[in-house]
């Protein structure tokens, strides 16, 4: 069963509204501008939602227009606003020079202010309110630039975080300043008294869909005597305020959503919905110790919790709970599908790795004890495949040591190469954000650490080898040096295996690549920043001679050959890995350079030139392999489901926590097996020296994102049938998490 708890992007429509909207559609579809019958009936339906609403917000005068939403809405206010500020300047007249709103506000009011700003021609200065901690407005910043605001445009409650604005303060900062106040009441809706008329509220826009109404209508209210210029002239209706006929179903399934919040009985009060939010929050810190809540509850809606927990980012806790059936969000909807830190979070100053790493859950007001009771129960689940996993403590027995574990943030790399027998393992560039994580990891899973390795001094990042070193001190190799090699080894023994290094400057000078032989040869290479897929490499540095970066790379090719598997130290693009022999061919220098077309000084000019050709930035974008290679990024990798055929090989690789938690589909005749992203890289090998390249590869994730970056890899490292099973689980039919 799924549990939806994402109310603050969206609502489930009520069962009176979807009702009132089908018995609209159905008996009472006359258009209201008509004067027979039919349209008599709708404008009477009309007229007494409007009536219903003006109840429900206590807003007996001005303007209540129905829109197509807050959006809408907001355009509609901002436009209003700024144009009665063009017409004032047009009559010879001063006006503000300044736009202010919330730096924490939705998306949609900042971009208004500028699209009309500039469309107006206005060029008026817009400026962000600044919040504290807490997340609300300086009230002291607003009182000294409300004098010199022709418009003012702040929340209700904010959607990310739940804070709510202290309003009353805001009226009085603004009082006496001339400036008009608009106000974002789409979280409010039902859950805060706004206290139009006392406040001196100008506008403020609303959304159905947030509260149980379906999507496409809304609300827009318009103090008496404020500026109204409307956004869509036509027909006339609306009273000539907002032009196109009404949707009436919208509209009908709002006014059964207002009559029910007016009437009673269905949805919960604040003392009971701030104990639910309460168990919530309890279960999630039994479930994630150590977990933040980014804003007071005190300030908050009771519907709303916004936390973060340390080691974690937002992607892998949204795909755990997701393969339990719980539907949460990274901040906003609008801007979650963007792996992109919350701007709210960092309008209140938060920490990066807070801002990162943010996930919100909201409820709704209709939602039932039962769920509740249900969701504690999956966040429980959570915890303890969690657990079983070993990415966090507690599990009762250790958990499988894959070979290779691949952890990244940011598109830096880290890089965990084990002994399952003996359980020995070295870590390769530590990153400060896996920590505590990776001692956690490592502890669960029993492994003996013999070696914390960087394949470099790192320029642009701190490496944590020291901190995981004084963690996990028992079986390190001691003494060792800057990079953490044990001296007077030439090779570290992980069972089977055995590392050995291979110094490659040009980088940095102590540039070292670590090399993973077998009793069959060499597996593959831990080159750090020296090759990076898709580009090349850090040449970037001061203290790097880049013509000795050519040599390296020959020297590279010389130990491994053209088609050992390559393990960067950056993944900006998400190639998981690659070869020379692959690099080569999409880069025409890097083959001239090993090919020997290119000498030192050779590649120095080359280098040079390119730089000038592209410019700074560009080259830099290059340098650093974040540029997606063309035909990689535009090639479609995407099969459904029902495609895949017989002979070929459907790999989970959705990581071992969300395994555990749901099972992924076994299609009849295409054999399945589990390879988490994270260890993908260690089948690699294997599949470069046995698999046929012609073999179809497919790949299932929770949602297509990660499976389409798997299928990207392996067609950029040779394997043309590779393919993403489009959707992922997320839209496999028969797929029920547990």
């Amino acid at each position: 069963m799924e549990i939806y708890l994402d109310a603050n992007a969206t609502t489930p429509v009520l069962p009176q509204a979807r009702a009132a909207a089908l018995a609209v559609m159905a008996e009472a579809f006359g258009n209201p501008s008509s004067i027979h019958g039919a349209g008599l009936k709708a404008r009477a339906l009309l007229d007494g939602v409007r009536a219903t609403a003006r109840r429900v917000l206590q807003a007996p005068s001005g303007q209540l227009l129905f829109t197509s939403g807050a959006t809408e809405g907001i355009q509609t206010a901002v436009l209003s606003a700024l144009n009665a500020l063009r017409e004032r300047r047009a009559a010879g007249q001063a006006i503000p020079t300044v736009l202010l709103y919330g730096a924490t506000e939705h998306k949609a009011v900042p971009e208004a202010l500028r699209h009309w700003n500039a469309l107006l021609g206005l060029r008026l200065e817009i400026q962000a309110i600044p919040v504290g901690p807490d997340g609300r407005h300086d009230l002291a910043w607003l009182r000294a630039h409300a004098p010199q605001a022709g418009l003012v445009c702040t929340m209700a409650a904010n959607n990310e975080t739940g804070v709510i604005s202290d309003l009353d303060g805001i009226a009085a900062a603004l009082a006496g300043s001339g400036a008009l106040w608009l106000v974002d009441g789409v979280q409010a809706l039902g859950k805060l008294p706004l206290k139009l008329l006392e406040r001196g509220i100008d506008y403020a826009p609303f959304s159905g869909h947030k509260l149980y109404a379906p999507k496409g209508v809304g609300l827009l209210y318009v103090r008496e005597g404020a500026p109204f210029t409307p956004l869509m002239a036509g027909g006339g209706q609306e009273g000539a305020l907002r032009s196109g006929t009404e949707n009436m179903a919208g509209i009908a399934a709002l006014g059964a959503v207002l009559a029910a919040l007016e009437q009673g009985g269905v949805f919960a009060d604040a003392t009971e919905l701030q104990a639910r939010r309460e168990r919530l929050s309890e279960a999630l810190r039994a479930a994630f110790p150590g977990l933040v809540l980014n804003a007071p509850l005190a300030l908050s809606l009771p519907t709303t919790l916004n936390f973060s927990v340390p080691g974690f980012s937002a992607r892998q806790l949204l795909d755990l709970f997701d393969a339990a059936g719980l539907r949460l969000s990274g901040g906003s909807a609008c801007g979650a599908a963007r792996a992109q830190p919350s701007y709210v979070l960092q309008a209140m100053g938060l920490p990066a790795w807070q801002t990162a790493a943010a996930v919100r859950l909201s409820f709704g007001a209709a939602d039932d004890a039962a769920l509740i009771d249900a969701a504690c129960t999956r966040l429980a689940a959570c915890a303890q495949a969690l657990q079983a996993s070993g990415e966090l403590p507690g599990a009762a027995t250790p958990g499988r040591l894959p070979a290779l574990t691949r952890f990244v943030v940011d598109g830096a790399c880290c890089y965990v190469l084990a002994d399952a027998d003996s359980r020995r393992c070295v870590v390769v560039d530590p990153l400060p954000e896996l920590t505590p994580r990776l001692p956690t990891w490592l502890r669960a899973h029993q492994a003996r650490l013999l070696a914390v390795l960087d394949t470099h001094s790192h320029g642009d990042h701190a490496s944590s080898a020291t901190d995981l070193r004084q963690a996990l001190p028992a079986d390190l190799l001691q003494p060792a040096d800057a990079l953490g090699w044990p001296q007077g080894l030439q090779a570290l023994e992980l069972g089977g295996c055995w590392l050995t290094r291979l110094p490659l400057p040009g980088h940095t000078q102590d540039s070292t690549a670590y090399l993973l032989h077998n009793p069959q040869g060499l597996r593959l290479a831990c080159v750090g920043d020296t090759v990076l897929p898709g580009a090349l490499g850090r040449t970037d540095f001061a203290q790097s001679a880049p013509a000795a970066y050519g040599g390296s790379l020959r020297t590279l090719l010389q130990a491994v050959g053209p088609h050992t598997l390559l393990l960067p130290g950056h993944d900006y693009e998400h190639r998981l890995a690659c070869t020379l022999a692959v690099e080569c061919a999409a880069q025409p220098l890097l083959e001239g350079v090993l090919s020997g077309q290119l000498d030192d000084a050779g590649f120095a000019r080359a280098k040079a030139q390119l730089e000038q050709h592209l410019g700074p930035t560009e080259y830099q974008t290059l340098a650093c392999g974040a540029r997606v290679d063309c035909a990689q990024g535009s090639e479609p990798v995407e099969l459904a489901a029902a495609a895949l055929q017989p002979g070929g090989l459907l790999v989970d690789v959705r990581e071992p926590y969300e395994q555990r938690l749901g099972t992924a589909p076994a299609p009849a005749g295409v054999p399945m097996r589990a390879l988490p992203w994270s260890e993908l890289a260690a089948e690699l090998p294997d599949w470069l020296a046995q698999l046929p390249r012609h073999t179809p590869l497919y790949f299932i994730c929770r949602s297509g994102n990660r499976s389409a970056l798997a299928a990207r890899a392996l067609r950029r490292l040779g394997f043309g049938q590779a393919w993403s099973v489009a959707g992922g689980l997320a839209l496999w039919p028969a797929h029920e998490p547990r």
